[in-house]
């Protein structure tokens, strides 16, 4: 199979590097400064106590290749660029092509099988950051994350058993899972918060930690309120957190920073759109089919989007400011 990493900053670069030193047919779409580095210089990783070059081929869009038979695409990309790369995808190859959602949230999936014939997910729990064009670091060690991969909704096939030994062969703990969503929806509770860093900064948050912790936690509560309601199984904390644990510890490397979640990646490096509403805006929009009020993710979905428009950077709101707004929507 060749595998194409559509979306290709630190998740899906490492993804697409590794994979590529197994030995797998890889094809990387990236775009702007990244994609002519990686053109020119190939894809610098680095990790733990060591960095590698790694020659890429790398393109911008998919109409550059000739997409067909043995081909698997797997999206990399925030929930809120899924929408054109599927359009992309189904006029240069067609609604057969088989699509894995390499991405956090639980949208995506749904999304590719309206319109393809081959949906999968993939958990992905990998602590990866893009440092600047043509360079990620991955901190993963002694893999580089867990990828468990399975058919949407559910189910195993010889496409996913084959993408989770070629990962597995290439250094990630990746396994076939017949339920992958629940994983996927247990991952969802942990990335409720992605967006209090962002907007909070983490200095802040560590003098506020004991509010910042019941935030979150009211957050949490009223996923859970949500997903008894619409009877929506999900992995507990502890199973993914043991899961884990027997993939990776996140190893030091000298002179970088360890980057925090993906949504402060976004506000870290400017970019025009996050991926709130693909994570607490799951949740607000499972509360308002089960009539359950969820003030909590509201309130941090539409500040994150207000400090988007008024571009504003990481740690630029208090969380005072959060949990007021919070208030006022419980009070509507």
């Amino acid at each position: 199979m060749r595998y194409i990493i559509y979306g290709a900053g630190g998740i899906g670069g490492g993804i697409g590097a590794l994979l590529q030193l197994a030995g797998c047919d890889v094809v990387l779409i990236a775009r702007g400064a990244h994609l002519e580095a990686m053109q020119q210089h190939g894809l610098l990783v680095r990790r733990p106590g060591s960095e590698q070059r790694v020659p890429v081929e790398a393109v911008g869009h998919p109409s550059e290749l000739t997409l067909g038979e043995g081909d698997v695409v797997i999206l990399t990309m925030k929930g809120q660029d899924t929408a054109g790369a599927l359009d992309d995808l189904e006029r240069c190859a067609g609604p057969e092509i088989p699509i894995v959602c390499g991405q956090n949230g639980v949208a995506n999936e749904p999304a590719v099988a309206r319109r393809f014939a081959n949906a999968y997910g993939m958990l992905v729990v990998m602590p990866a950051t893009f440092l600047v064009p043509g360079e990620i670091a991955l901190f993963g060690e002694p893999k580089a994350g867990l990828l468990d991969s399975g058919r949407y909704p559910r189910g195993v096939d010889e496409t996913i058993t084959q993408l989770c030994a070629d990962l597995s062969a290439a250094g990630f703990n990746a396994q076939p899972d017949a339920n992958v969503m629940r994983l996927k929806h247990g991952k969802l509770l942990d990335n409720l918060g992605n967006a209090v860093g962002a907007l909070c900064g983490v200095e802040a948050l560590r003098t506020a930690r004991d509010d910042a912790r019941a935030f979150m936690g009211r957050m949490r509560e009223e996923a859970l309120a949500c997903y008894a309601a619409a009877e929506i199984e999900y992995a507990s904390r502890s199973e993914v957190g043991e899961r884990r644990a027997a993939t990776f510890t996140s190893g030091d490397i000298p002179g970088v920073e360890r980057g925090g979640s993906s949504t402060w990646q976004s506000f870290r490096r400017g970019r025009p759109a996050i991926e709130t509403d693909w994570l607490n805006g799951e949740i607000v929009l499972l509360g308002l089919a089960h009539d359950l009020p969820t003030p909590a993710n509201r309130a941090l979905q539409l500040m994150a989007k207000r400090a988007l428009r008024a571009g504003l950077r990481e740690g630029a709101v208090p969380l005072e400011e959060i949990v007021a707004l919070e208030e006022q929507l419980a009070a509507s």
